[in-house]
């Protein structure tokens, strides 16, 4: 297995040895099935599939496989938010249970995945906004979970560098904060969850890609890969921007498109902002890293592609959105922007179920809100993979929703989700 435990006493023994006595955190496993569970796909959806199903479920015969490296995808290429404070009851008993998993999540995996829950603050710019952001709430507060509404005067005590001045370009009335929402460091996320898996004898198999599936008639047997042909039980693909790309590999076409969505990060400095600020109307957001850098995003391409880079006028947009709410970002310098490849689903929410071939599983369709979902998507799939059955909270997202008219669209806004 990998690195033994963290803790004190370790850091203590590092100090003095000069830190050259720490194992790899992960092994480096070549295939060698059959396995029970295939989950293709090394971002923090299929590493945590994984260490649930090790750890809750007991079945450690399983394998990541991974194109790339573990982390390469989304996961490292997002805005890292945490957050619940969704309106419709599916979502939001999915993303709290998520939320509830996030807070004990660094003593749970021995790693510190730097979760810091600085609250996640909405911004309304008008009664109409201010009257959405009252009804969230409510519904909110209705299921359990916290929400306050606050007046403008608490805004600018919570964020003083915003411009709350009566004839700002977007003027500032109040806004909705989940106290309890954050973010977290999405590499540790990764590193954190394929850590703890491979101490539970999962194999994490890196520079593979799946390239086709093995098949006894209806039923999918493994996968073909660049390192060779890998046989399992089941088999769950779990694999973001690129889930339509490989679900096409066993001939299903699944009810999703593949859009970019970009993100962008200042120089580092001192502190500015203690919260995360979105704008619903505006769809900007932005929060201060721990290294100090601002970190902001917006809306997606809103065209198809694969290409993990953007068009410039959506950079330009969110980056003025953001400097109008809080001038004093003009004066900063932008370090780099990069885009990952979400799979926007036709109601904006995501897919968990077993596809019309026996054996083959999804977790997709999580358009640009896969990340907060991390723990609470592994746990509910990796309950699928392991019984066959949908765990309560990820039943009312199967698949075939979309024939029988039960979408869950948070925005009510038609298939393309615009305020998420």
């Amino acid at each position: 297995m990998g690195a033994g435990r963290y803790n004190a006493l370790a850091l203590l023994r590092g100090a003095i040895t000069g830190h050259r006595h720490w194992g790899r955190a992960w092994r480096a496993a070549e295939p060698r099935g059959p396995y029970d569970v295939i989950i293709i796909g090394g971002g923090g959806h299929g590493l945590s599939t994984a260490y649930y199903l090790a750890k809750v479920h007991g079945i450690r015969r399983v394998a990541v496989v991974e194109k790339g490296y573990i982390g390469g995808g989304n996961t490292g290429r997002n805005t890292t938010i945490v957050r619940s404070n969704y309106r419709q009851a599916p979502l939001q008993s999915l993303f709290e249970y998520s939320l509830k998993l996030w807070h004990g999540l660094s003593d749970e995996l021995n790693y510190n995945v730097m979760f810091s829950p600085r609250g996640a603050l909405f911004l309304g710019h008008s009664d109409a906004d201010m009257a959405r952001l009252a009804e969230r709430g409510d519904a909110m507060i209705a299921n359990g979970l916290d929400a306050d509404l606050i007046g403008r005067d608490e805004v600018a005590r919570l964020v003083p560098l915003l411009d709350m001045s009566p004839d700002a370009r977007w003027p500032i009335e109040g806004g909705l904060i989940q106290r309890r929402g954050g973010t977290a460091r999405h590499d540790a996320v990764a590193w954190g969850f394929a850590r703890a898996a491979d101490s539970l004898g999962v194999d994490i198999i890196e520079n593979c890609e799946v390239t086709g599936f093995l098949r006894e008639g209806n039923r999918v047997t493994g996968v073909r890969t660049t390192r060779g042909d890998i046989a399992a039980g089941r088999t769950g693909i779990c694999v973001a921007g690129n889930s339509g790309h490989v679900a096409g590999l066993a001939g299903i076409k699944l009810p999703i498109e593949s859009h970019t969505l970009q993100a962008w990060v200042t120089e580092p400095v001192k502190p500015m902002i203690d919260t995360v600020v979105m704008s619903q109307t505006l769809h900007c957001y932005f929060s201060q890293s721990d290294k100090g850098g601002m970190v902001g995003g917006g809306d997606p391409d809103f065209f198809p592609s694969y290409a993990q880079r953007g068009a410039p006028i959506r950079l330009e947009d969110s980056i003025a959105q953001s400097i109008a709410l809080a001038p004093a970002l003009s004066r900063l310098r932008m370090v780099r922007s990069w885009a990952g490849v979400t799979d926007m689903s036709f109601d904006g929410s995501p897919i968990i179920d077993e596809l019309p071939l026996d054996g083959l599983y999804l977790n997709g369709g999580w358009c640009y809100g896969g990340f907060k979902a991390t723990p609470g998507s592994g746990s509910v799939y990796a309950h699928l993979l392991a019984t066959g059955q949908s765990h309560p909270l990820a039943a009312p997202f199967y698949l075939n929703r979309f024939a029988d008219g039960r979408t869950i669209d948070e925005v009510g806004s038609g298939p393309m989700p615009q305020s998420r």
